[in-house]
């Protein structure tokens, strides 16, 4: 039965959202603005429902948001099942993105990991590639913000234990940062 504790919930991880993480969704949001000015490009990645996250803020990025407008290169990692199943069967689950981050990100891209638990070794290490690459790294995180937080050049944290809540926050960071992208290109 349908009851109104879960709206409430969200509210409440949106109001913090709100309150605290403007100014680190602002930040990211220039940084992507810098990358496509320089002709870079916005390489996502996440398992599971940030998956479907990363696949989302990417299609919105390379259709459009809610401006007409040329399309912005963006991709997500987790899209490509035999790139994915190779690399897992191959070298380990634990490279499937560093390895597609060492052969498509280049110097002055953005690279967004997202992962509700922060912990997610594959993010990780692509994080870590990417660093190594000369990229800007930023992270959509929940809890603490795990082990991910300390890789990364910008970690958004959703501080919520609730895998749902975290979730819908984190599309609601991606949408606002297409938002914020469109109205400053």
């Amino acid at each position: 039965m349908f009851t109104k504790n879960e709206s409430k919930e969200l509210i409440e991880v949106l109001t913090y959202v709100g309150d605290n993480l403007g100014p680190k969704i602002n930040e990211l949001a220039l940084k992507v603005v810098e990358c496509f000015r320089n002709g870079g490009k916005i390489i996502l990645m996440g398992n599971g429902g940030s998956a479907g996250d990363a696949q989302h803020i990417a299609a919105e990025f390379v259709g459009r948001y809610k401006k007409e407008r040329v399309s912005y290169p963006a991709l997500a990692l987790n899209t490509n099942t035999s790139s994915l199943t190779a690399i897992g069967n191959d070298y380990g689950y634990d490279l499937t993105f560093s390895r597609q981050v060492e052969g498509f990100a280049k110097k002055g891209d953005v690279v967004i990991g997202i992962s509700t638990s922060g912990n997610s070794s594959n993010v990780y290490k692509a994080m870590e590639v990417a660093k190594l690459k000369g990229c800007y790294t930023a992270a959509l995180l929940g809890k603490t913000g795990g082990t991910i937080k300390n890789v990364v050049d910008l970690p958004i944290v959703v501080k919520s234990n609730n895998t749902p809540r975290i979730q819908e926050c984190h599309i609601f960071i991606g949408h606002t940062l297409c938002e914020l992208v469109e109205k400053e290109i």
